[in-house]
């Protein structure tokens, strides 16, 4: 049979979806990191988390954040405006503050936490339009895979409130104890040693991986 050749490229789209979530991930990556809280500022978006401190679990994730580096999030997620979670709202909805108090929440869960330190975490965040908000993040969250979001559930998690605590320990607040309404939650099924043994094998089959992104 005659050998074909030709070399058939498909066509950059720069609209198609997974590019359009791209770019607005690569955007955030471009963001100078700053601590965690940050101050205060207005609009919704995405935002990644660093950490850079001496848990021995995250022993290679610290590696690779420290001294300014800042490669991998230990966490990624995003802050849409309330009136976005409301069928048949208005496509401008007022932003307010809702990424800065998503990242002030998730630094009180990890200033409660007994064996996490807040001066070692970082965070880079980006305000973006309403309708992209979602897209990046799951970008961000298949491009570096964050152990919190991907192995320990749990981080950003809310108190269920009085009557609901039925439901069993989040992983993360059975290797970080400290948050009280965690504490009111049924027994996690692992201890923390194996939830601990478990990160340590993620990182050492993943992060190199997601390194050589």
């Amino acid at each position: 049979m005659p050998r074909n050749d030709k070399l058939v490229l498909k066509p950059y789209n720069p609209l198609d979806k997974r590019n359009l979530g791209e770019s607005v991930a690569d955007k955030l990556l471009e963001m100078d990191e700053q601590p965690l809280p940050p101050e205060p500022f207005i609009g919704a978006g995405v935002y990644a988390i660093y950490y850079t401190g001496s848990f021995s679990a995250y022993g290679r994730l610290s590696e690779v954040n420290r001294e300014g580096q800042f490669r991998c999030p230990i966490y990624v997620g995003k802050a849409v405006p309330a009136g976005a979670r409301k069928g048949g709202s208005s496509l401008e909805v007022e932003h307010g503050q809702a990424l800065y108090k998503r990242l002030t929440e998730h630094a009180e869960s990890i200033k409660a936490a007994q064996n996490l330190d807040i001066t070692d975490f970082y965070c880079r965040f980006l305000v973006v339009d309403d309708i992209w908000i979602p897209l990046a993040e799951s970008m961000l969250i298949e491009r570096f895979k964050p152990v919190w979001n991907c192995v320990l559930d749990g981080f950003g998690n809310h108190d269920p409130g009085k009557g609901r605590y039925q439901g069993m320990m989040p992983q993360w607040d059975c290797l970080h104890p400290g948050r009280a309404w965690a504490a009111r939650l049924q027994p996690c099924s692992q201890t923390s040693e194996q939830l601990a043994e478990r990160v340590i094998n993620y990182f050492s089959k993943n992060l190199p991986e997601i390194l050589e992104l």
